[in-house]
């Protein structure tokens, strides 16, 4: 199945959003973000990555999106998103302990746009359960302009997590190679 002129999912996502008039210690509340609306009339760079706190979705692929985000807006992406099946209080930690400013870490807690997206497996052999296979994309104003991809997509456990495809530097030579009009 090809990605290319597809649209991505619409579908709600459980954000938990800074709000100062909760006080206490915790001065956070939910909000339900809308994929649809976060995707419309921008260019938008998204990958995502079986887990956070994994080895490689930690050390590599993140921190890289993150040391290129610049690199990225200039090449004309607006947004540059990281989905992942974990909740929004995990992403958020997640956030904190990579020191991440610039990537939005978005929480597909039950995995509802990686399940629409193709690419919902099960990393049961590693007790993770549903997760995501690493991908990249471009998305044009909800439509999928560039699609990147690690080899192999399975659930039986026999991946060796690759990272190759889906680094932040083809996506940047592509977004170089395809200025938006």
């Amino acid at each position: 199945m090809t990605m290319l002129g597809r649209m991505v999912p619409d579908v709600t996502l459980k954000t938990r959003v800074r709000d100062e008039s909760v006080g206490g210690p915790n001065p956070f509340r939910w909000q339900d973000m809308q994929t649809g609306e976060l995707f419309r009339g921008k260019r938008v760079v998204v990958f995502s990555l079986p887990g956070a706190f994994t080895p490689t979705c930690s050390t590599e692929q993140c921190p890289a999106f993150e040391r290129i985000y610049e690199d990225l807006r200039t090449a004309g992406a607006d947004e540059v998103y990281c989905i992942s099946v974990n909740d929004a209080f995990v992403m958020y930690q997640w956030g904190r302990h990579l020191g991440i400013r610039n990537v939005k870490l978005l929480p597909d807690g039950s995995g509802d746009f990686t399940r629409r997206m193709g690419m919902l497996i099960r990393k049961d052999h590693l007790g993770f359960g549903a997760r995501s296979w690493r991908y990249a994309m471009v998305v044009d104003d909800g439509r999928v302009s560039a699609w990147f991809e690690e080899p192999g997509i399975n659930d039986a456990g026999e991946d060796d997590d690759p990272y190759g495809e889906t680094r932040p530097e083809p996506v940047l030579d592509w977004l170089k190679a395809n200025a938006a009009a």
